[in-house]
């Protein structure tokens, strides 16, 4: 990302995503590389750079959000936002499935956000299965 950030602006989505993707909540170590910050709303459609359309990204969630800001839901056939980390509440739209590793959409929007995101793909189940060894456990978000 080209735009500047403050340090109290870093500071701000540092508290608010506790250096965790806001979409999948993998962590850098994780992915092996740094969060980057994403334009929630990308700037080429007039997204700021301001905290309420900031968050931490993991790379894969990033690349695949592209400029995408909606998307159609799989089961209902209904044109979505993608989940939205500063207007919506994660855990209204996600869940862990009963293993920690895939995860679920609850919502028309969760379901979206899944699919726009390729988040349960291949190669992030197998990430997170190796965090979860790691870790020994899954952290559930905070919100």
């Amino acid at each position: 990302m080209s735009t500047y950030q403050s340090a109290e602006l870093r500071r701000q989505l540092v508290e608010a995503d506790d250096h965790r993707c806001a979409y999948c909540q993998t962590t850098a170590a994780n992915t092996g590389q740094p969060m980057v910050v994403d334009h929630i709303i990308p700037e080429a459609q007039g997204g700021q750079t301001m905290f309420h359309n900031l968050c931490f990204a993991c790379r894969r969630c990033n690349e695949f959000k592209g400029p995408a800001t909606r998307i159609y839901d799989p089961l209902t056939g209904e044109l979505v936002p993608i989940f939205h980390p500063r207007q919506h509440t994660w855990t209204d739209h996600f869940a862990w499935d009963a293993a920690g590793i895939r995860l679920l959409g609850l919502t028309a929007i969760g379901r979206a956000t899944i699919i726009a995101l390729n988040i349960n793909n291949e190669v992030s189940l197998m990430r997170a299965g190796a965090g979860l060894v790691l870790a020994g456990t899954r952290r559930r978000y905070k919100q």
